[in-house]
């Protein structure tokens, strides 16, 4: 009786189930690489955002206490701000805080200190 090689149908589906899952793992990775990629955009794109926002509020000339908000588009995105100017307790010293967010939700934040007033 001749032997013959080869493979049997069950080791053809279970080399099939291993593949498959590696597979499925390997697209898993792929979305999750591709999610981070666009969280990590989002956080870069608001820093900008923040860091423009905190440029402005040091350079200008004088400064109010309290919260102003708006609204500025980078890289045809809307981009919200919310800057909250507070006293601290240093008489000649404020608290700026920056918050900016898209569509999604926070993206960054930046707190920085200056002068009550510039000359």
């Amino acid at each position: 009786m001749a032997r013959r090689s080869g493979f049997t149908l069950i080791e053809l589906l279970v080399a099939l189930a291993v593949f498959s899952l590696a597979a499925l793992a390997l697209l898993n990775l792929s979305a999750e690489n591709t999610r981070s990629a666009a969280r990590v955009e989002t956080r870069t794109l608001g820093g900008i955002v923040a860091e423009n926002l905190a440029v402005e509020a040091m350079i200008a000339p004088a400064i109010s206490e309290g919260a102003t908000s708006g609204q500025t588009p980078l890289a045809g995105r809307p981009w919200r701000w919310t800057r909250t100017v507070a006293a601290t307790d240093d008489p000649g010293l404020l608290r700026i805080h920056i918050r900016v967010s898209d569509t999604e939700g926070q993206a960054a934040e930046r707190t920085l200190f200056r002068s009550r007033n510039r000359e």
